[in-house]
């Protein structure tokens, strides 16, 4: 992981292709602003586990026998 120390304005550039600017920093919160092409899905990270827990709940039981949909 890299750990970088950024200030309002400050910006990164990933890959050419991918830009995040720190747009606010507000006490313990920070405002991202990210421009990316539109291929590029952009998650926030909860999003990603809700996703792989919703994938787990959608197994169901069918005649005894755990069944994934």
């Amino acid at each position: 992981m890299l750990v970088l120390s950024r200030k309002v304005g400050d910006k990164l550039v990933i890959d050419g292709k991918i830009t995040v600017e720190v747009v606010k920093i507000q006490g313990n919160r920070i405002s991202l602003g990210i421009v990316a092409p539109s291929n590029v899905k952009i998650l926030r990270g909860e999003l990603t586990e809700q996703q792989a827990k919703a994938q787990i709940a959608e197994l169901v039981v069918e005649e005894g026998l755990l069944v994934a949909c």
